[in-house]
């Protein structure tokens, strides 16, 4: 009987261990395979949480900069700007 349940902690650890590894696979490996010559058509600039279950993001698509909010209901297309160009970085 103790050689069950120790088998039985063993796999229960095995398990939880392959389930944790594929979910940090999939997130590191995620949009990486894009097929060559292609680029994304959106890309996230910036996320902000507001409050439990409600964020803002700024998404860039063809040209244009979206500010949509987020909530357990759905997205919702708040505002919409022309592209900032990207800030470089100052030299200290």
């Amino acid at each position: 009987m103790a050689w069950y349940v120790v088998k039985l902690i063993l796999m229960l650890a095995l398990l939880g261990g392959m389930i944790w590894g594929s979910l940090w696979l999939t997130k590191r490996l995620q949009g990486r395979f894009v097929p060559a010559g292609r680029t994304k058509a959106a890309r996230l600039i910036e996320t902000t949480m507001l409050s439990p279950g409600v964020k803002l993001a700024v998404i860039e698509f063809h040209g244009r900069e979206i500010l949509v909010g987020s909530s357990r209901h759905g997205l919702t297309r708040l505002a919409e700007a022309e592209a900032r160009p990207p800030v470089e970085p100052e030299d200290a």
